[in-house]
């Protein structure tokens, strides 16, 4: 039978046992009697009583597991040494080893106590006790090695027993272990081979050449892999067989016992074994290797084709799906740059067309016997190719055209909100001397020289020469700046006749309408305040004229040079001009978003799946893409020109149909709820990863000057931003048809915020064992200072309550009313960081609420069980106590209807 067989069955190897082995209370010498049974010793060993059973039978049962089934079926011979000792070791010795011993016995050598007294002992103990050993083999009681010499050569002995057999223990185990470690390696190397021949005997042959130089090169790998492993293992044979003989090697008189010859024998066939596995390896793996070799030599020309076809695929189709011309300058700067990247990035794929196409007609050239199938191939690329190129250059052309036409269409947009500034800012009062309105008269003669300097007159004429080729959108837009160019021409006009009839007739000073606007003629931010001299109203305005138009008498009544029909048509401009500005704004700033979600998907998200930036990426950071960016991808879909900023560039021409667009994205802007829930774990990972080499790779390719950290932080300001622009619309839309959309859309913005604030709070929630998510609706969450007053089993803490409020976070949800305790901690050594520890809960369906506590208005109740458990609740204000009782009342109410 062979040993390796036999090792794989055996419960114990030497590396389990090995503490036990170490103590050396029981020995395989390597001796053997005359029969050649192995002896089995038993030293003097002090502690050999309190030896644990497990731990003496595990050793035993190991060491007659190591002799060849041959030599075990003879019977083991068992020396027990207790020169030293008493009989009572003696009996206890005989005692254990007649219940626990697990080989077949042959003969039970014992070495007496050498004392007299305990010899006599010894003597009378084993005439009256022997029955009691329960053996069915011989005791021989000996009175000293001499003795065992008559029945067990010397050479088969130990220095211990007066033999000449060499014998150490600390090498005897180590060439145990190294054995069983070799016979386990050649067991699992076999194992491999197998495994690994099977595989690839089942292994179907790819169909491209990608996958085919996948597999060569995944098989050779794991070949080379199993050669250099069966080469250690090889080693590892050849030096445990060198260490087993290295006794008869350095003499020539030693001779090894049976067990060591029994130890190279074994290690002698595992070597063999492993050399016959790996030869008939090698021989399979020969004829595998070639035939993966043929296969990927069949394929490389249509795999080649395949690749360069898909990638000019894509680019004709990036090509054709880059139809937009640009409604603005920024966008058409923008489209220009996005043509360029798209050419430089179209001339890897064009140079390898080129190249596979040369490839393909040298093919041609040397005969091959697929020219019908590459000829129509090569034509392919080259056509592609030139289609490619010619519609460059056509997109290049429209869109210089388009960037002309745009500049002077902005260049017209500023001449007339300057225009619209500077009527709206020239002072009533300074305007009805007849040096006033001189002056006031040059400063408009000056503004309207500067329209030639924008060539606004040849602006029409300019527009449409490239009529043809501009959207609806665009044409609307282009139209709507004419005509403003043409009311602030005509405005112009009409104050011109006003002030050159006050500079002919001296008129004395009037009420006046409008003082100095502090602001300057500048483009100014969305937050914009509307000249006094315009107006906030229609009353306001006919106020203003009637007080101007009173101070004038007789014939010297003139028209001043703001009436109630022109003030109001500034104001209503500028009122347009206002809320077309907060549009401009809100577009432009949202075209500079996406583009920046883009960067940071695109230069850094993406880019940590880059097989030549891998060895960048610090391991902390390895798979945790999700956890750093959080749904940032979502967001960037969500904002994309497809949809939110489609949106809103639809809003150019009527601003009021700017709350619609919130509205109707009212549920999608809760993406911002999730991604504002994971910042913490992102800001926590950034803090532990962004000073690595790969953030700043990535930065430097993308010229970012800030980290990115600081564009993280995009999402959190562009929530916020929505909602300053919309309440900046509100302002300017007073009393419009569109103000009550705008305000529920500014509403609907600050739920967002609350949302995104509450779940902020939510997951910095501990110790609450449950699931959230299964609470119901986030309502309401905050701090209060919180009396207890229970009925059962808080009598002794009960006063002592009253007079110590607890200090409580609480949370309503539409289930439950969540009780915790606030608390503050420093995180490596930031901005200290809030967390919840749960504290106790109330069932919202077995609550109730008393809306008023005598004493303070402050304060309200909520009990549990019929009053059985009392929380008295003290608000910081009273109106946050309201807020929080019409919540409470509304979740009862919603059960009770529920219910009904």
């Amino acid at each position: 039978t062979d040993e390796i067989m036999q090792q794989e069955i055996r419960p114990l190897v030497a590396v389990d046992i090995i503490e036990q082995l170490h103590r050396q209370f029981a020995i395989l010498s390597g001796g053997r009697g005359k029969d050649g049974a192995p002896i089995i010793t038993f030293p003097e060993f002090a502690g050999f009583s309190d030896i644990p059973d497990e731990d003496f039978l595990n050793v035993v049962t190991y060491l007659t597991s190591i002799p060849s089934l041959e030599a075990a079926s003879i019977g083991f011979i068992i020396i027990i040494d207790r020169r030293r000792d008493k009989w009572s070791a003696v009996k206890a010795s005989l005692t254990r080893i007649a219940g626990a011993f697990p080989g077949n016995l042959q003969l039970v050598f014992v070495l007496r106590p050498s004392r007299f007294i305990q010899r006599t002992i010894a003597d009378i103990g084993i005439k009256l006790y022997r029955d009691d050993f329960k053996m069915k083999v011989p005791i021989i009681m000996l009175n000293s090695v001499s003795d065992l010499h008559g029945y067990i050569d010397k050479s088969q002995l130990t220095r211990e027993l007066g033999g000449t057999l060499e014998y150490g223990h600390s090498q005897w185990i180590h060439h145990r272990t190294a054995i069983e470690n070799f016979a386990m390696t050649v067991k699992t190397a076999a194992q491999m081979l197998q495994t690994f021949g099977t595989d690839l005997a089942e292994t179907e042959l790819p169909n491209d050449v990608q996958c085919t130089e996948d597999l060569l090169s995944a098989h050779t790998d794991h070949h080379s892999k199993l050669k250099e492993e069966l080469k250690l293992a090889v080693k590892q044979g050849a030096t445990l067989l060198t260490c087993i003989r290295e006794p008869v090697t350095r003499s020539a008189n030693s001779k090894l016992s049976p067990d060591e010859l029994e130890n190279v024998a074994t290690v002698e066939r595992l070597l063999a074994q492993l050399d016959e596995t790996e030869k008939a390896f090698d021989q399979f793996w020969t004829k595998h290797h070639l035939k993966l070799e043929q296969c990927l030599q069949l394929r490389h020309f249509e795999h080649d084709f395949r690749e360069v076809k898909l990638a000019l695929d894509n680019l004709m189709e990036a090509q054709a799906a880059f139809a937009d011309i640009g409604d603005s300058v920024t966008r058409v700067e923008q489209l220009l740059r996005e043509q360029k990247q798209l050419e430089e990035k179209g001339q890897e794929p064009l140079e390898k067309a080129q190249s596979l196409a040369l490839h393909g007609e040298q093919l041609i050239q040397n005969n091959h016997y697929a020219v019908d199938s590459i000829r129509p191939k090569c034509v392919e690329l080259r056509r592609i190719c030139d289609d490619f190129t010619n519609e460059t250059k056509k997109k290049y052309d429209i869109l210089g055209k388009s960037l002309e036409l745009h500049k002077q269409l902005h260049k017209a947009s500023q001449w007339c909100e300057a225009g619209i500034y500077l009527l709206a800012s020239q002072a009533v009062d300074k305007c009805q001397s007849q040096e006033g309105a001189e002056t006031a008269l040059v400063e408009i003669e000056k503004f309207l020289v500067t329209a030639k300097e924008y060539q606004l007159s040849n602006l029409k004429e300019f527009y449409n020469q490239f009529d043809m080729i501009l959207t609806p959108e665009i044409k609307a837009n282009a139209q709507r700046i004419l005509q403003k160019l043409e009311d602030v021409q005509e405005m112009f006009d009409k104050r011109q006749v006003s002030l050159k009839k006050l500079a002919a007739k001296q008129t004395r000073p009037v009420q006046p309408v409008a003082p100095h606007p502090e602001s300057s003629p500048k483009r100014a931010s969305p937050k914009i305040t509307r000249p006094a001299g315009v107006g906030s109203s229609e009353d306001h305005i006919a106020q203003s004229s009637a007080q101007s138009n009173t101070s004038f008498k007789g014939d010297q009544a003139v028209h001043c040079t703001l009436t109630s029909t022109e003030a109001k048509e500034v104001a209503e401009k500028w009122d347009y001009w206002v809320s077309s500005h907060i549009i401009n704004e809100l577009i432009e700033t949202e075209r500079v978003y996406v583009e920046e979600l883009q960067s940071i998907i695109e230069g850094y998200a993406s880019e940590m799946d880059n097989p030549s930036l891998v060895h960048l990426i610090p391991s902390a950071l390895q798979n945790k893409k999700e956890i750093l960016f959080g749904n940032l991808p979502e967001i960037y879909e969500f904002h994309n020109r497809q949809i939110f900023l489609k949106e809103i560039e639809h809003c150019i021409e009527n601003p009021d149909l700017l709350a619609r667009c919130f509205l109707k994205r009212k549920e999608d802007l809760q993406i911002y709820e999730k991604y504002c829930q994971n910042k913490p774990r992102s800001e926590a990972l950034w803090r532990q990863c962004g000073d690595s080499i790969f953030f700043q790779e990535c930065q430097r390719k993308l010229d970012h000057k800030l980290s990115l950290d600081a564009y993280l932080l995009k999402p959190v300001q562009r929530i916020t931003k929505y909602q300053l622009l919309l309440k900046e619309m509100l302002k300017c839309s007073k009393n419009s048809e569109g103000t009550a959309e705008l305000e529920e859309a500014l509403a609907t913005v600050l739920d967002i915020i609350k949302s995104v604030n509450d779940s902020m709070h939510q997951i910095a929630i501990t110790g609450y064992e449950g699931d959230v998510s299964e609470l119901g609706k986030l309502l309401m969450q905050g701090s209060f200072n919180v009396w207890t007053d229970h009925k059962k089993g808080h009598n002794k803490v009960k006063d002592l309550a009253r007079f110590k409020p607890m200090q409580r976070h609480l949370f309503l949800y539409t289930k439950m009313l969540l009780f915790c305790k606030k608390r503050e901690e420093n995180t490596d050594g930031h901005e200290k960081t809030a967390s919840y520890s749960f504290k106790n809960s109330l069932k919202m369906s077995t609550v109730g609420i008393t809306e008023n506590v005598k004493g303070d208005n402050k304060k309200f109740e909520i009990w549990y069980n019929g009053r059985e458990e009392v929380y008295i609740i003290q608000a910081s204000s009273v109106e946050l106590k309201n807020t929080w009782i019409s919540e409470i009342r509304k979740v009862l109410t919603g059960q009770l209807e529920a219910c009904r």
